[in-house]
């Protein structure tokens, strides 16, 4: 299921974002390389927290704003149920999705799960969990790829060819889970995102840390986080200058995070999730 999905790492050594210079270029990689060994281990390290972002994503469903294919699907008779599917077909596009977390909070709403990751073992660690669960590539599938390059990155025009086909646009909702503070440029990525939307219906979603203090160094994934949280105002001018900033919404989540290991201290971070409209 995720054959074809490898068969393009070979671009992705200059992801994200050249336009900066060195410091991120080498950030980026680690990125790739950070996020590639945490695969593996990723869902059960952190089954805790993922389960509650699931549960807290789906009580936001009507604050999310999209039109979804079916929310009571399980009370219908099945021939009805079919026929509403094929009335609303519902698009999902999760952005740096890792192992999907986004896609199985949505999936009982949407009719397909569009992943997107630089990490080649994110992607395969999304997909077999797509397999496992018996969805097919049509309802549920991970690419590797990087849709946030400065057009003066060498791998700008392969990266956009790959994602040039009709299949990577007209999505009713794009989001990007707990990524955004990885981006070098988030207002690129926010842009990238709102053009790949429904023109004057489609919703972009984003959802990370409000501003914390900088993570301490010793922490393994110091070197990929770029931005240390965003506010309200932040978040709201970058949607707005990327043409999502209509029905505007901004809300704060129950969820903290509050992790120690062995080598880095405790600590506690609060999370927002937004939401706008594509206007045109």
């Amino acid at each position: 299921m995720s054959d074809h999905s490898h068969s393009h790492s070979h671009n992705h050594d200059h992801s994200h974002g050249h336009s900066h210079g060195h410091s991120h270029k080498h950030g980026e990689s680690q990125n790739r390389e950070y996020f590639n060994q945490q695969a593996s281990t990723y869902d059960s390290k952190h089954e805790k927290t993922l389960d509650q972002l699931i549960e807290e994503i789906r009580k936001r469903i009507d604050f999310i704003g999209v039109e979804w294919a079916d929310e009571d699907s399980s009370d219908e008779e099945e021939g009805e149920k079919a026929e509403k599917k094929e009335k609303r077909e519902v698009r999902l596009l999760d952005y740096a999705c890792g192992t999907g977390l986004v896609s199985r909070a949505l999936a009982p709403y949407t009719t397909q799960c569009v992943g997107i990751d630089l990490s080649e073992n994110m992607v395969a660690t999304y997909n077999a969990r797509a397999a496992n669960q018996g969805l097919t590539p049509q309802e549920m599938l991970a690419h590797q790829g990087n849709l946030c390059l400065p057009p003066t990155a060498p791998s700008y025009q392969t990266q956009t060819s790959l994602f040039s086909s009709p299949d990577f646009f007209n999505f009713d909702l794009a989001a990007i889970c707990l990524g955004f503070h990885h981006f070098d440029d988030p207002a690129l990525a926010a842009q990238r995102l709102a053009e790949r939307l429904k023109p004057s219906s489609g919703v972009l979603m984003i959802l990370d840390f409000l501003p914390h203090e900088k993570m301490d160094s010793a922490h393994p994934a110091s070197d990929t986080v770029i931005h240390h949280g965003f506010s309200k105002e932040q978040i709201q001018k970058i949607f707005e200058e990327a043409g999502v900033g209509k029905d505007f919404g901004f809300q704060e989540l129950a969820v903290v995070f509050n992790r120690a290991t062995e080598t880095t201290p405790e600590f506690k971070r609060r999370i927002f999730v937004a939401r706008g409209t594509r206007s045109e």
